[in-house]
C-alpha cells in the first residue's frame, strides 16, 4: 500500500456516515466481548506509536491497554524523550516512526502537524487530539448514546461552554450522524466561523443556555480553559458562570435526556458535583467507551491497511 493509499483518522470527515455507524457496533461488540473474558489478541506483534505533546490520562491508558488486549505493543513518545521536541521536522519524523511501527496516535497542539504526519506516515495516523478537534471522544460518546438510547439520528443535541476542539467535533457528528447541534457559548467564544457555515443546517449557536437546552436530548460539556488556556481559566470563569450544566439546566432539557462529559472535569465549574456524581450518570460509561471504540477504530485501520 502507497502513503497516498494509507487511510487515517484525523476528523469524523475521514470515514462515511455508514463507516462511522459500523465502527461503533464494533466497539459495542467488543466491549461485550471483552466483558464476557474473550481473546481478543488478533493483531499479534502490531506496534502502535504514541506521540504525546499534551499530557493524558484516558488518551494513553485506553490506547495503551487497547492494543495490549487486541494483542500488539504500545510505546509512548514523548517531546522530552526524542528529536521531535528538538527541532526535527515533522515530516521525517513521520517517515522514519511509520517505517518501525504499525500505527501512530497523536495527541498534539496544531491541527497541522498530525495532517503533515499524515501525509508523509506510511501507516495509519490517528488524532488523539488537538486544538481543533478531538474525534476519537466523539467515537466514544456516540458509542454511549448508542448504548443507551439507539440511534442519534434525527435527535437534538445541546453543546454548552467553549467553542473548542470537542465542541468542533460535535459540528462533524452533527454532520455525519444526521442531528441537530445548539451551541450555547458567551459571545466570542463560538467555534471556527468557516465550520459553522459548511453546516449550517444543522447546527446554530445560542448565547443563551437555558434556550439552547430546551428539549435537548443530549447536554454536553467540556472544562472552561483546556490545555494552554490555563492563564485564562479566572477570566474564562467569569465568563462562563452562567454555562454551568446543572440540575437547573437539565430540567429544560427533554425528561429522559442524557449529559455527558469528556473528563476531566472541575465540579461546580462547568458541571455541577450533584450531576457529576449521581447514580444514574452515563459519563463513567463514556469515559470506558474510549477504550473500546479505539480499539474499534484502530481493527478498522490496521486491516484496512493490510
Amino acid at each position: 500500500m502507497t502513503m497516498g493509499d494509507t487511510r487515517h483518522f484525523l476528523t469524523l470527515l475521514d470515514f462515511s456516515p455508514a463507516e462511522l455507524q459500523q465502527m461503533i457496533q464494533r466497539a459495542i461488540v467488543l466491549k461485550q466481548e471483552h466483558r464476557a473474558g474473550t481473546d481478543q489478541r488478533t493483531f499479534p506483534g502490531a506496534v502502535l506509536g504514541m506521540i504525546f505533546a499534551k499530557s493524558s490520562t484516558r488518551t494513553r491508558v485506553s490506547f495503551e491497554a487497547g492494543m495490549a488486549q487486541l494483542g500488539g505493543h504500545a510505546m509512548f513518545l514523548s517531546p522530552q524523550d526524542t528529536q521531535l521536541g528538538r527541532g526535527e521536522p515533522v515530516e521525517d519524523s513521520a517517515r522514519v516512526i511509520s517505517s518501525m511501527v504499525d500505527i501512530v496516535m497523536i495527541r498534539t497542539f496544531g491541527h497541522d502537524i498530525v495532517e503533515r504526519f499524515a501525509a508523509h506516515s506510511s501507516v495509519p495516523v490517528i488524532n488523539a487530539l488537538t486544538d481543533d478537534y478531538h474525534p476519537c471522544q466523539l467515537l466514544a460518546d456516540m458509542q454511549t448514546w448508542a448504548e443507551h438510547r439507539g440511534a442519534i439520528t434525527g435527535r437534538s443535541v445541546c453543546w454548552v461552554g467553549d467553542g473548542n476542539n470537542m465542541c468542533q467535533s460535535y459540528i462533524n457528528a452533527a454532520r455525519q450522524f444526521d442531528f441537530e447541534l445548539r451551541i450555547a457559548c458567551p459571545p466570542g467564544f463560538e467555534p471556527d466561523r468557516e465550520l459553522l457555515a459548511a453546516n449550517s443546517s444543522r447546527v446554530r449557536v445560542e448565547h443563551d443556555p437555558a434556550m439552547a437546552a430546551s428539549g435537548a436530548d443530549l447536554v454536553v460539556t467540556d472544562v472552561w480553559a483546556s490545555m494552554g488556556q490555563e492563564s485564562e481559566q479566572l477570566e474564562r470563569a467569569k465568563r462562563f458562570a452562567p454555562y454551568q450544566v446543572n440540575a437547573e439546566l437539565m430540567s429544560r432539557a427533554a425528561s429522559d435526556a442524557l449529559y455527558m462529559h469528556c473528563l476531566p472535569a472541575h465540579r461546580g465549574e462547568e458541571i455541577s458535583a450533584e450531576l457529576m456524581d449521581a447514580s444514574d450518570t452515563v459519563i463513567w460509561d463514556e469515559a470506558e467507551n474510549r477504550l473500546h471504540a479505539q480499539k474499534a477504530l484502530m481493527e478498522t485501520l490496521l486491516l484496512a491497511n493490510r
